[in-house]
C-alpha cells in the first residue's frame, strides 16, 4: 500500500499555485532543491509525470491537474483534523482588502463571525479602490481582496453580480437638474461607465465634486447638491436610490470578485474566504471549520 505524504502534497500545491519551484520554495520556507526533490519523489511514487517542464514556465500535466484537486482536499482535511483534535489557538494576522463602497453592510458581519472563530488572529482591513487593491495583491501585501469590476481576471472568483444604481438625497431633486451634477472619487472605476451612459443618452452633465474622500461625496449628495452611483444595496442610510422613471440612463452591472481564495494557506485563510463567499451570496449561515482557542 502506497501512502501520500501531506508535506509533499503541500509542495506540489504551492508549485501549482505559484507557477514555479523558486517561488514555492520561498512561500514554504524551504530550499529550491528540497522542493524539487519532494516533487520528484511524488512522481516516482505515483509513476506519473505531474509537471510539464518543456516550456519556459512549469505547467501541470493532465495527471497533475487531477492530483491537484485531491491534494487540496487532503491538505484541508488534514489541517481540520489537527485543529479540532489539538484545539490549537491560532495567532497571527491576515490582510483583507475591500473597496470603500462594499464595506457595508457585509464586511462588519464577516469580521464579527471571523473574530468569534479566531479571536487571536488580527484582520488588517484595507479599504481602498479596486485598482490599488489589485496592485497591492499583486505585490503580496494582501492575502485576500474583493474587487468591483465589469470583468474578472485570471485567478479571480465571481461572488455575485449587482447593478449600479443612481443615488441621491432622500426626497432630493438634484437628479432633475441639467446639466446633471455628479460627485465621484478620482479613482472610481464606476465613473467612466456612468459618463459613457450619460453621453450615449445625450444628457448634459457636470462633475461637481472630484475627491479622494467618500465622506465628501456622501455629504455633497446628502445635501442634494449632486448625485452619485453605487452598487445596489450598499448605499448608506442617509442616502437613497433615485426613482427617476427612466429620466436617467440605466447603469451597467458590476461583478464583486474575490482574489486569493484559490491558494491553500490553511484553515484561517480558507474560513475567511468562505465567510466572504457566503456574505455576498446572501447566505447568513456559515459553517466555521475552526475551533477558537
Amino acid at each position: 500500500m502506497r501512502n501520500l505524504d501531506i508535506t509533499t502534497l503541500r509542495s506540489f500545491v504551492a508549485v501549482a499555485d505559484s507557477g514555479g519551484v523558486t517561488r514555492a520554495a520561498g512561500f514554504l520556507h524551504l530550499t529550491q532543491s528540497a522542493v524539487s526533490m519532494q516533487l520528484k519523489r511524488l512522481e516516482e511514487m505515483l509513476g506519473l509525470e505531474l509537471l510539464d517542464r518543456s516550456g519556459r514556465t512549469i505547467a501541470l500535466t493532465a495527471s497533475g491537474e487531477q492530483l491537484l484537486v485531491y491534494a487540496r482536499r487532503m491538505i484541508a482535511l488534514n489541517d481540520e483534523v489537527i485543529t479540532r483534535l489539538t484545539d490549537q489557538a491560532f495567532e497571527g494576522e491576515i490582510t483583507l482588502g475591500v473597496p470603500h463602497d462594499i464595506v457595508y453592510p457585509a464586511i462588519p458581519r464577516v469580521l464579527k463571525q471571523f473574530h468569534a472563530a479566531f479571536p487571536r488572529v488580527k484582520v488588517q482591513l484595507i479599504s481602498s479602490y479596486t485598482r490599488a487593491l489589485k496592485r497591492d495583491f499583486g505585490q503580496g501585501t494582501c492575502d485576500l481582496i474583493l474587487t468591483t469590476e465589469t470583468t474578472i481576471d485570471a485567478g479571480g472568483e465571481l461572488l455575485c453580480t449587482k447593478p449600479l444604481c443612481w443615488i441621491g438625497a432622500p426626497d432630493g431633486s438634484a437628479w432633475r437638474q441639467r446639466p446633471l451634477r455628479l460627485a465621484f472619487g478620482r479613482q472610481c472605476t464606476f465613473r467612466p461607465k456612468v459618463v459613457e451612459r450619460l453621453d450615449t443618452a445625450g444628457l448634459e452633465w457636470d462633475l461637481m465634486v472630484e475627491t479622494e474622500s467618500d465622506r465628501t461625496i456622501e455629504a455633497t449628495v446628502a445635501a442634494d447638491l449632486a448625485v452619485h452611483a453605487m452598487i445596489e444595496g450598499t448605499e448608506p442610510p442617509h442616502l437613497e436610490q433615485i426613482e427617476h422613471n427612466e429620466s436617467l440612463p440605466e447603469l451597467p452591472a458590476q461583478h464583486i470578485n474575490l482574489y486569493g481564495a484559490q491558494s491553500t494557506k490553511g484553515v484561517v485563510h480558507d474560513t475567511l474566504a468562505d465567510l466572504l463567499r457566503r456574505a455576498f451570496a446572501g447566505s447568513d449561515s456559515v459553517k466555521l471549520r475552526a475551533v477558537s482557542g
